[in-house]
């Protein structure tokens, strides 16, 4: 006779219970704030990553003359480099404040369902409106 074996492959005890997951799938999650946040804190490094690299670009253009300098600026001009930069501008204001909440965690605070939740939505909240707030200054003054 064979013994039933577990999808981790230890024998198992005719009429034995089957052996659960260790971890639910990612399907089985529901989605909340705080969810979202963390995946927001990971995807706004990488952003910022990326405005590291245009500031560097930005650098090269500038020492690489005139026609560089100009051809940087029509690119960064048009409507989708400033989407990106808009864009960047959110990531920035968001991680910073996704830090901020970071550091509150750290000094062992804030880690309340209610808090946490409300503290998800202000940070994303903050860098949504800091970043319009920037861009409406920018656009008022002609920078932008």
């Amino acid at each position: 006779m064979t013994q039933a074996r577990t999808d981790a492959g230890a024998p198992k005890a005719p009429g034995a219970a089957r052996a659960r997951p260790l971890s639910p799938h990612l399907m089985q999650w529901r989605w909340h704030v705080t969810m979202a946040a963390s995946i927001a804190t990971r995807a706004t490094g990488v952003a910022l990553y990326v405005g590291a690299a245009l500031v560097a670009i930005w650098a090269l253009c500038l020492a690489g003359g005139e026609a560089s300098y100009a051809g940087f600026l029509v690119v960064m001009g048009s409507f989708l480099g400033k989407l990106v930069l808009f864009g960047i501008t959110v990531s920035l204001f968001y991680h910073l404040a996704a830090g901020v909440r970071h550091l509150v965690w750290d000094a062992g605070h804030g880690f309340q369902p209610q808090t946490a939740n409300m503290t998800a939505v202000a940070a994303f909240a903050f860098g949504i409106a800091a970043a319009v707030g920037v861009w409406a200054v920018a656009f008022a003054t002609g920078a932008a």
